[in-house]
Order: C-alpha cells, then sequence, then structure tokens
C-alpha cells in the first residue's frame, strides 16, 4: 500500500506497528527461581499456638524469611526493611498487597516459644506470622525451603547463637518459589519486586 497516496493511514499503520512491539515486549517473564526445588509439605505452630501447614498459604503470596528473635543483628534489620516494604506495597496497592503473608520462620525452637515469637514479630508488622515447631519440624522446613541453620556451642554464660542462612524468600500462590528479595537494597527495592511479582 503507498502511504503517500493514503496519507489517512498512515497513523493507523503507526498505531499497528506499536501494539505488534508491545505484543512482543509484554510476553510473561519467568520468575528468578523458576524451576527450583524449593518448597514442600511442613507443619509449624504460630504465635498464636496454631498449626500451620502449607495449605494455609494456598492462594496467597508468602514471604520467607529464617532467623531467630536472639539475633543480634541481622534479623532485626531485614524484618525492619521487609516490613517498610510491605507498608508501601499496601500503600500503593492495598488489594494486591493484602494476598502477602510475610512469615517469620524460627531456627530456634528451643528459645523461640510462640508466645516468645508473639511479642517479637508485632514489633516488624501487624500481618507478620511467626512460626515454630519442634526441632525436627523446623529442620526439616528450613530444609526443603533451601534455607540453613545450626545451633552454636554454648557461650560462656550459657547462651548460644544460631547460625543462620540470610534470605528472603518469595514463594506463590502455588507454592512455587518465585524470587529472593533484595531486603540489602533497602525497603524500596523489596517493594519494587513485590509490585513485579506479586498478580
Amino acid at each position: 500500500m503507498n502511504e503517500t497516496r493514503f496519507p489517512c493511514l498512515r497513523p493507523i499503520l503507526f498505531l499497528f506497528l506499536g501494539l505488534a512491539l508491545a505484543a512482543c515486549s509484554g510476553a510473561a517473564e519467568d520468575p528468578p527461581l523458576k524451576g527450583a526445588t524449593i518448597g514442600g509439605p511442613f507443619t509449624l505452630t504460630n504465635q498464636d499456638g496454631r498449626q500451620v501447614t502449607e495449605r494455609d498459604l494456598a492462594g496467597k503470596y508468602a514471604i520467607l524469611y529464617f532467623g531467630f528473635t536472639h539475633c543480634p543483628d541481622v534479623c532485626p534489620l531485614d524484618l525492619a526493611v521487609i516490613g517498610q516494604a510491605l507498608r508501601r506495597f499496601e500503600k500503593s496497592d492495598p488489594a494486591r498487597a493484602a494476598r502477602v503473608a510475610p512469615i517469620f520462620v524460627s531456627v530456634d525452637p528451643e528459645r523461640d516459644t510462640p508466645a516468645v515469637l508473639r511479642e517479637y514479630v508485632a514489633a516488624f508488622h501487624p500481618r507478620l506470622i511467626g512460626l515454630t515447631g519442634t526441632p525436627k519440624q523446623v529442620a526439616d522446613m528450613v530444609k526443603s525451603y533451601g534455607a540453613y541453620g545450626a545451633k552454636e556451642d554454648p557461650q560462656a554464660g550459657g547462651g548460644y547463637n544460631v547460625n543462620h542462612s540470610r534470605i528472603a524468600e518469595l514463594i506463590g500462590p502455588d507454592g512455587k518459589p518465585i524470587a529472593l528479595l533484595p531486603y540489602d537494597k533497602g525497603a524500596e527495592a523489596v517493594a519494587a519486586e513485590l509490585e513485579r511479582w506479586v498478580k
């Protein structure tokens, strides 16, 4: 078709070209953790003493962070960032943010009872769920989600530290892993990832 003979068609041609390019660039992006063998069944206890399993998270996005309440530095810092990021997301898109369940999984079940977790998680976000259980329940869950936690030798005063992985995983409503959240880059970066992946 000769554009010089039909000048009124030029805008339409550009419109169709733009739509075609948008369709090509709008292909669904694969999540970074697609295909990773992370996740599986678990049975733990929340801060209110109620049993929680992976079935309770069906249809929700979960942020999983593994740590312990006696952690002297990284856990409170990371959880503060996650809490701030979720508040940002709640402000910008309340409906999608409501589908996100922030979860703190204790790798120190001996000390982190439901009562201890209740007080701890309340400091970071009102919807933050604390999970604990028997040592075996916790170890099984930590392993299946690709995390790590190991009690260190007792200190002089009788206390002890727990060496653990420092990761925040975003799990999809189908229970499959989506991405690791960049808590080390601040709340804005985490909120951007939630905006990107939570549908």
